[in-house]
């Protein structure tokens, strides 16, 4: 999800805790071949758990993929934002499932473009970032914002909305803190790592999210989400985006427009399968959307970029911060207008 911050700086120390989050995380990034041939489609996935796990998620709706398109799909897993987004502007994939930062890279870097995104099976329109710790530790928000260099923090990917983005924009820059001089350590891993390195006590506190969490008590029964507690969470995120490249045959995009925005639906045995296998990634379909689904994430980055400007005290970089952030909110106000026009009546 895409910073060019201060937490590009972070450091990682503590080789113990380092070895305990490698073994959380292993296997987690399978990598497709070549650039596919014009009768297949590699579709990349951000792994938020191993790589093994997602691909048994996965399995029966790439397959649904196939018969559909009528075209070969091939997978591609990475729990590193970073290799999503430079496979697909090496045109070594075709089409993926992104985090809102990684997506917004892949738009600007990668010549992708959005066309659909995900929505909760509850009903619930997004999901919220958090902080947890485990489940028996008296550590609070004003705890953590102590910045006493006595706890062990877990953050995610820098390009992760939720991981980063959101409790740098919403808890870390507000308070005037940096993780990187709040805290003994901080580790940066995925969702999956630091939700089991603190609920074996391997760290005070990490980020998250509330899809992670819910993922875990339904593939694992909650073995580990039943061990930790949330103290802090954002507002609500919007949901992933789907990402397409912008320049794919138009047919192959109608196929895959066809597809993403059909399954599930209806009230057929087939698409109660269909919902089946998406409850698996705590989905319950897709939507139609367009770049314009980035612009929440967009206000979030240039959120954070006048909270880093206003804390150099340098009046014209923190002027031109605010206007950046002025512009994407004007934006995203004539986009939520246009959103509105084009809704059906109650």
């Amino acid at each position: 999800m895409i910073r060019r911050t201060a937490l590009s700086r972070l450091g990682v120390a503590g080789l113990g805790l380092v070895a305990a989050l490698t073994l959380a995380a292993c296997g987690e990034q399978k990598a497709a071949g070549p650039a596919a041939s014009k009768d297949t489609i590699v579709f990349s996935i951000l792994s938020t758990e191993s790589a093994q796990n997602m691909e048994s998620y996965w399995k029966p709706i790439l397959a649904d993929m196939e018969q559909s398109t009528g075209m070969k799909v091939k997978p591609f897993f990475s729990s590193n934002y970073s290799s999503l987004i430079v496979a697909m502007g090496a045109k070594q994939t075709d089409v993926g499932w992104f985090s809102n930062a990684s997506g917004l890279e892949a738009v600007r870097r990668s010549g992708g473009e959005v066309f659909a995104r995900t929505f909760d099976p509850s009903g619930t329109d997004g999901y919220k970032s958090v902080i947890i710790v485990p489940a028996d530790s008296k550590l609070t928000v004003e705890g953590l914002l102590k910045c006493d260099k006595s706890l062990n923090f877990g953050i995610g990917d820098k390009k992760s909305t939720s991981g980063t983005l959101a409790p740098m924009t919403y808890l870390f820059i507000p308070a005037d803190k940096k993780p990187e001089t709040c805290f003994k350590t901080v580790l940066s891993a995925s969702h999956d790592a630091n939700l089991f390195a603190v609920a074996n006590h391997k760290l005070d506190a990490a980020t998250n999210n509330t899809t992670a969490l819910r993922l875990n008590e339904y593939a694992k029964g909650g073995a580990q989400a039943r061990k930790v507690k949330v103290i802090w969470e954002s507002p609500t995120l919007p949901e992933d985006p789907i990402v397409w490249r912008k320049d794919l045959d138009p047919v192959v995009k109608e196929k895959l427009r066809q597809f993403f925005l059909t399954y599930g639906q209806g009230d057929t045995p087939v698409a109660a399968q269909q919902r089946k296998n998406l409850a698996r990634l705590s989905m319950g379909g897709f939507k139609p959307a367009d770049d314009t689904h980035l612009l929440v994430v967009r206000e979030m980055e240039a959120l954070e970029q006048v909270g880093l400007a206003r804390e150099t005290g340098d009046k014209a970089k923190l002027a031109a911060a605010e206007k950046n952030l002025a512009g994407i909110k004007a934006e995203r106000l004539a986009a939520d207008g246009k959103a509105g026009l084009a809704a059906p009546a109650n």
